[in-house]
């Protein structure tokens, strides 16, 4: 089988498109046909040898999937064999970018039946770290309020339809062009951060969930109220701010489980949530991906998809 295969860290050069013996699956893995594989930021980043977790050389890049089991490891019922599947290969975030890879089956779950395996792989990652900030770390809860920092990137635009469909009260901050996109996704009030200060509109928000970092983040203490949560998916906030604002502030990485993705995929077979597939290549194309990944090459909003099928 083919796999995009890393041996040194560094820029995209660094990926190679080699032929590998196809993989068997441990306890608890599943082995799975990849159909699509999603490209995140975070694949870049283990590329680049920027990862937050340790990644032994050599290694095949991606995370997210979608696709068809085809083996089952020891532990896994062997009524999974034909399942058409998505979520994530594994904890490290490593195995995707191939025409055959292995997943924790711990890690996947019915891919939403309406949905394309290319859409489907756009999901995962993304859908369930804007899930777990609203839900598991921010801890809305219908009539409260919270403001999105980035709410038309990838996260950012399901964190604003998912707390909707929760009954939440939605800030988004978003720069001048994405004003529409983000109230189409049912935002209450778009703040276009180009022309007004987010921090003189805000008041008394029961969180803020960050997708930006940096200045913006340090700017948010000032728009929550007392008691109130900062989540960060993008770094560790200070503090020491945090205890002068009195509110709690956290930074976290996303946990994908088959429950988040099962809960994930029932909204969007019911039309509550809306996925976004920016750009679709050939699996022969995941160097290209990371030059739109670094900014080297133009590319649309939205995920980027490599299509395993598509020559």
């Amino acid at each position: 089988m083919m796999a995009w295969r890393v041996h040194e860290f560094g820029p995209p050069e660094v990926m190679k498109f080699e032929t590998l013996l196809h993989p068997e699956p441990g306890p608890g893995e599943v082995l799975i046909k990849v159909e699509a594989a999603g490209v995140g930021p975070w694949d870049g980043w283990i590329r680049a040898g920027k990862s937050a977790l340790p990644q032994p050389l050599p290694l095949t890049l991606g995370s997210d999937l979608s696709g068809e089991i085809v083996a089952v490891g020891p532990g896994v019922s062997p009524e999974r064999a034909g399942e058409q599947v998505y979520g994530v290969t594994n904890p490290r975030f490593i195995g995707a970018y191939a025409e055959y890879a292995l997943a924790s089956a711990e890690m996947v779950s019915g891919k939403p039946t309406s949905l394309t395996h290319v859409e489907s792989a756009s999901i995962p990652v993304i859908a369930v770290t804007a899930w777990q900030a609203l839900f598991d770390h921010a801890q809305l809860k219908a009539g409260q309020s919270v403001v999105i920092h980035g709410a038309a990137g990838n996260v950012g635009s399901y964190a604003v339809q998912l707390a909707r469909h929760a009954g939440v009260q939605t800030v988004a901050t978003v720069s001048t062009g994405d004003v529409s996109f983000v109230r189409n996704l049912g935002a209450d009030k778009v703040i276009d951060y180009r022309a007004e200060r987010f921090e003189q509109e805000i008041m008394e928000a029961d969180a803020v969930i960050d997708l930006v970092g940096g200045e913006t983040q340090t700017l948010s203490f000032q728009v929550l109220r007392r008691g109130g949560k900062l989540i960060s998916a993008v770094s560790r906030p200070d503090q020491d701010l945090a205890k002068h604002h009195g509110v709690e502030a956290s930074f976290f990485l996303v946990e994908v489980t088959s429950q988040y993705l099962t809960e994930i995929a029932r909204l969007l077979d019911g039309g509550k949530l809306r996925t976004n597939v920016g750009v679709v290549l050939p699996l022969a194309d995941a160097r290209e991906a990371h030059f739109m990944l670094e900014g080297a090459r133009p590319r649309p909003k939205g995920k980027i998809v490599l299509a395993v099928g598509a020559h």
